[in-house]
């Protein structure tokens, strides 16, 4: 909040300022203006970016660890389904109590199942291929906001709770928010306290 402070401080010494060489030089009037107003439209700018940078970011993370999540899942189930089948077939061979049919039958099931688990195994690779290629930007990325932020983020952290360092000049201060309690504007506002608007 003190940077916030800072720049509306800086706002209204630009007006003052202005005020005094309107009366006198406007044509000096005119290139405060110009420079005042192009130092806002950067800054407004910057932050849109960096906003844009953390939904992407979050979103690529939550929809590929999703798709993982759902793959392993998926892969235990046909596991389980499979070892069962073996172990029927198992039984009925050792048992000697099957008929053609039946065992015809348990064999066709359980090749759909191998099959499926093929399946299953080439669309996993399929996803480790897509981690291997969105991870390294998403790294990318990070390191672009830490260069501009100097946050340094806990990504194993409840989906609500925003955790990580921010690396001022002087000191480290932790970052510990809720985002379930507060309002994407006032968690907005109080990173961006921490970026310096100083060029």
């Amino acid at each position: 909040m003190a940077q916030s402070h800072k720049f509306q401080d800086l706002e209204e010494s630009g007006e003052v300022l202005v005020a005094f060489i309107n009366s006198s030089q406007p044509e000096k009037l005119r290139q405060i203006k110009d420079e005042h107003q192009a130092l806002y439209d950067k800054h407004i700018e910057t932050k849109n970016i960096i906003t844009q940078i953390i939904k992407d970011l979050s979103q690529i993370e939550e929809s590929v660890g999703q798709r993982l999540l759902d793959m392993e899942e998926e892969k235990k189930h046909r596991v389980m389904e499979l070892d069962g089948l073996e172990e029927q077939l198992r039984q009925c061979t050792a048992k000697s109590q099957i008929t053609d049919s039946e065992l015809q039958f348990l064999q066709r099931e359980l090749e759909t199942l191998r099959n499926d688990e093929h399946e299953l195994q080439m669309l996993q690779n399929e996803v480790d291929e897509d981690t291997t290629e969105v991870i390294p930007s998403a790294v990318y990325v990070a390191q672009v906001y830490y260069l501009i932020s100097k946050i340094k983020w806990e990504y194993n952290t409840q989906p609500n709770i925003l955790k990580g360092v921010h690396y001022g000049a002087d000191l480290a201060t932790p970052i510990n928010i809720d985002t379930s309690v507060r309002s994407r504007s006032d968690v907005s506002d109080q990173l961006w306290d921490f970026v310096s608007t100083e060029w």
